[in-house]
């Protein structure tokens, strides 16, 4: 099984991934962040600046979690926001057709909190001109996750993540995809 854990920037994707991991000794981490930070090392950048407006950026996320599960045969825990729907349906459909079950999990965070939680991390702690890039794409797509969530398929597990522990959380999802 793949668990995919979405949400907007700042909702702790990352450490109920950790959380999980933890609980799941046998389950692997795949962050699909890293298969866009090599992208665009290579390939033009979209004009967005979002490597997942990058079709090659979904294609190859979905070939990598599939190529995961058919080495290793773990379950596969995976943070990333992902809430263009188009997008989602695409690598979803991917893995899919490859008989990969996903089980999607949504942190539904408020936008206030997402905003306080962006300026109280750190990203990128030696290059502060990067951490302010990042600080700023983050907070300028708080909106569009937030809003995503009225658009998420009913099999999705939304979370009220504000309001749990990532301990409270992880029971949540493993009382869901079973422990």
């Amino acid at each position: 099984m793949i668990v995919w854990i979405n949400g907007a920037f700042g909702s702790g994707k990352t450490t109920l991934a950790e959380e999980l991991h933890q609980q799941l000794p046998g389950a692997m981490l795949f962050d699909p962040e890293y298969v866009g930070y090599i992208l665009v090392q290579w390939v033009p950048a979209p004009e967005s600046g979002d490597f997942q407006d990058l079709p090659l950026w979904r294609k190859l996320v979905a070939e990598f979690a599939i190529g995961l599960r058919a080495e290793y045969h773990r379950t596969l825990i995976v943070p990333m926001t992902l809430v263009d729907p188009q997008y989602r349906d695409e690598i979803f459909g991917l893995l899919g057709k490859a008989g990969e079950t996903v089980q999607e999990v949504y942190l539904d965070v408020p936008a206030e909190e997402l905003h306080r939680r962006i300026e109280a991390q750190i990203l990128h702690e030696n290059d502060p001109d990067a951490d302010a890039k990042a600080r700023e794409f983050r907070h300028g797509n708080i909106e569009r996750c937030v809003q995503a969530r009225a658009g998420l398929p009913a099999d999705t597990l939304v979370l009220a993540a504000g309001e749990r522990s990532p301990a409270e959380l992880a029971e949540l999802v493993l009382a869901l995809v079973g422990d």
